[in-house]
């Protein structure tokens, strides 16, 4: 990969990327108030199965396909997947986090005039704009190669996650960082795996992970937005 594409990534998936990541845990903070999850290895436990079984079943093979949507110009398929990822967020919390971190990229994306006018007319003509979708056009827009871009979303989104049990469980920094590195091959077979699923083998059944999202909305004291 070029140095100028690799920079694009890093400066993608940071952190300190503008559109309030580092505000949501994704269910997580209900399983730590479940003492589902209360220490490191219950942590990466979580983070592990919610990784191969969530996100590498369906996140990830989405934003796949809108990359490839995107790098065609292919209004088409950007639709589809667009409102079919939008369409799978089974609560209130999950659909409320995609449609605001996509509006808060998509306006990123416009602010920094990365994208040229056919992939920014793209991105526009959506009724709502999730967050792979807006993610997809700015790498495309940024020229990160495909692969590299999806190993970049599964890393931001297992950072994310590693943090907030740094903040929450609590686990120390060490420990932290130690769980994050011990994630690299899962965030691999994730990727791949996510490469090579078939449009009908698609799903997003994670029923425990729903109640949990829909236990934070109610839940009495949190930190996070989901």
């Amino acid at each position: 990969m070029q140095a100028s594409a690799l920079l694009h990534l890093l400066q993608l998936t940071s952190p300190s990327l503008p559109i309030g990541a580092y505000s949501y845990s994704q269910g997580l903070e209900s399983a730590i108030d479940s003492k589902l999850v209360c220490d490191a290895a219950s942590a990466r436990n979580w983070i592990v199965d919610h990784l191969h079984q969530v996100l590498a079943r369906f996140e990830a093979p989405v934003f796949w396909r809108l990359l490839r949507a995107f790098e065609l110009r292919d209004a088409q398929a950007v639709t589809l997947w667009s409102e079919r990822f939008i369409a799978s967020r089974d609560s209130a919390e999950f659909r409320a986090e995609t449609i605001q971190m996509g509006y808060s990229l998509a306006k990123l994306v416009g602010d920094l005039e990365i994208a040229d006018p056919d992939l920014l007319a793209l991105l526009h003509a959506q009724r709502e704009v999730g967050l792979p979708t807006a993610l997809a056009c700015a790498a495309v827009a940024l020229t990160v190669p495909h692969q590299a871009a999806l190993l970049g979303m599964l890393f931001s989104w297992a950072e994310n996650q590693v943090l907030v049990c740094v903040k929450s469980v609590p686990l120390g920094q060490v420990a932290g960082q130690r769980l994050l590195l011990s994630l690299r091959p899962e965030l691999e077979l994730a990727a791949l795996s996510a490469q090579q699923l078939e449009d009908d083998a698609l799903s997003n059944w994670s029923p425990g992970l729903s109640l949990l999202s829909m236990q934070h909305e109610v839940q009495y004291s949190r930190l996070y937005r989901s």
